[in-house]
């Protein structure tokens, strides 16, 4: 069976999907987009016998994988073909917005499909929102997270020359619906953002609770 765990709370399923890999996980939400859109069309063309719409929220973390935006530059991947191999990791360009990211073991990828428009949301609320939630994670465990100018995701010390990025936000929303999320780096192992320039950036680094804290976080 795919899924280890999963339980409903409200209109939410929420599902943990603990290690999958990139892809399958990409065409599951896919699965999860198009049942929400078909429902939301269904309902408009029949106002008298609504379908429910039950958003989905995925959790999972995945093997190695560099995934491309489909406004990203691909001279953002520092490296070619063979020693993606070398390094046990594969590459997909991918319909969120946003550059280019890295996902592994040790992350916490995080994937809400939801209905914006149910939730009165618009996408530069919704990805606050995303932002106010992994913040507020982040302040549990002492970590002060924050918002930079004209960057989506959390830093870290973003006034000061050592800002660092400890989560990336891309997403992508059709019909008011939305997929892809975020990535926050709790035991992620760094070096693997050596061979990119995270999110396009060139002068800003990237972090992780583990690194902040000086010991791993319990992802559980």
């Amino acid at each position: 069976m795919l899924f280890k765990n999963s339980m409903e709370a409200n209109d939410t399923l929420f599902e943990d999907l603990r290690s999958i890999d990139y892809k399958e996980a990409w065409d599951y939400q896919e699965e999860q987009f198009q049942r929400i859109v078909n429902a939301k069309l269904y309902n408009r063309e029949n106002p008298g016998e609504s379908k429910p719409v039950v958003h989905h929220l995925l959790f999972c973390e995945h093997p190695h994988v560099y995934t491309l935006g489909k406004s990203g530059q691909a001279n953002n991947l520092l490296i070619q073909d063979e020693f993606l191999k070398k390094i046990n990791a594969t590459y997909y360009k991918i319909n969120r917005g946003g550059d280019i990211t890295y996902h592994g073991p040790g992350q916490i990828v995080g994937y809400p499909i939801f209905d914006l428009e149910k939730m009165k949301l618009g996408i530069r609320d919704y990805i606050a929102r995303l932002e106010d939630v992994i913040i507020a994670a982040l302040a549990y465990f002492g970590i002060s997270g924050e918002r930079l100018d004209g960057a989506t995701g959390v830093w870290l010390e973003t006034s000061t020359p050592r800002a660092r990025k400890i989560c990336a936000i891309g997403v992508r929303a059709s019909r008011y619906v939305s997929m892809h999320g975020f990535a926050l780096n709790a035991n992620t192992n760094l070096e693997y953002f050596n061979y990119i320039n995270p999110c396009g950036f060139v002068d800003k680094g990237v972090t992780s609770m583990e690194k902040e804290l000086g010991e791993k976080v319990d992802t559980d």
